[in-house]
């Protein structure tokens, strides 16, 4: 399939701003990890004019997609999780073209996984767990409970996620297949949620407490990212400047409800500030320093 694809792929590669190719064939009928192709060409660039670029092909009976990707937004991709294939493709596909050993070593780079981009990593996933977990708890209290299962399955994915993160590893799309190997309590979890013959509304129930152990024995960790970035300054955080570091860009729509569950386990305390009400205060936040 490489040769019959090399007129493509041989093209880009004479480009001077190409870093490298990549080939990834499918394994299996059904794949996810492919979009279903025959065969993805993941071709990495850099100051390319379009971020990712994809064209599709059709070749004796195959299907393939090439996918043209700006390094910038490949790292971006990376650091949050935001495209997950990506991340596969590079892990497991095969190199048949590369500059100055670009690919050899993004794959070790992904491979070795460093700490200030699994902390961030962490953080989003958490983010978006508490998040998750808080809208599952409120909807189960005012009697929705189909909702509230719903959201309790993606909190548990979440959780998933941030268990594999925490493992030194990256999150795949076959996400339960990882969970199951390298942290089959949360895997159990997911299989009671699923395949219980309780009731919907006594399933969320018993999840809610297991969920809120896993998420409290996690916090310090998982929120080590914003908690780290607080401490730089001795001053208190009002909630604004929080919400606009760059820094925090990748979760802070979940930013509001990690603060709250952060100061409702005292790794951060609210600060009152002077308003010119009578009575007001204007709530800041700072990071309690153990």
């Amino acid at each position: 399939m490489e040769d019959l694809l090399r007129p493509i792929y041989q093209e880009r590669a004479s480009q001077a701003n190409t870093l490298g190719v990549l080939i990834l064939e499918k394994k299996k009928p059904i794949s996810p990890v492919t979009d279903n192709f025959d065969v993805i060409l993941f071709i990495i660039v850099k100051h390319a004019e379009d971020d990712w670029y994809v064209k599709h092909y059709e070749f004796a009976d195959k299907s393939a997609a090439m996918h043209i990707v700006d390094e910038t937004l490949l790292q971006h991709w990376i650091d949050t999780s935001s495209y997950r294939r990506s991340v596969e493709w590079v892990i497991n596909g095969s190199i048949i073209f590369e500059r100055n050993d670009y690919i050899s070593s993004l794959k070790e780079k992904l491979r070795s996984f460093p700490t200030e981009t699994r902390d961030l990593k962490k953080a989003i996933e958490f983010a978006k767990l508490i998040r998750s977990y808080s809208e599952s708890k409120d909807l189960y209290e005012n009697g929705h409970h189909l909702d509230a299962y719903s959201r309790m399955v993606s909190s548990l994915h979440h959780l998933a996620r941030l268990a594999i993160i925490e493992k030194g590893f990256h999150p795949e799309v076959t996400v339960w297949n990882q969970v199951k190997k390298i942290e089959p309590e949360i895997y159990k979890y997911y299989e009671e949620l699923i395949m219980s013959k309780e009731s919907t509304e006594k399933r969320v129930q018993l999840m809610t407490l297991a969920v809120e152990h896993a998420i409290s024995i996690r916090a310090g960790s998982s929120a080590k990212h914003l908690l780290e970035l607080m401490k730089q300054k001795e001053q208190p955080w009002s909630f604004g400047e929080l919400k606009v570091h760059p820094e925090i860009e990748e979760y802070a729509l979940d930013l509001s409800s990690m603060i709250e569950y952060l100061v409702e386990k005292e790794l951060v305390e609210v600060v009152l500030q002077d308003t010119k009400g009578s009575d007001i205060y204007h709530r800041t936040y700072k990071a309690v320093h153990n």
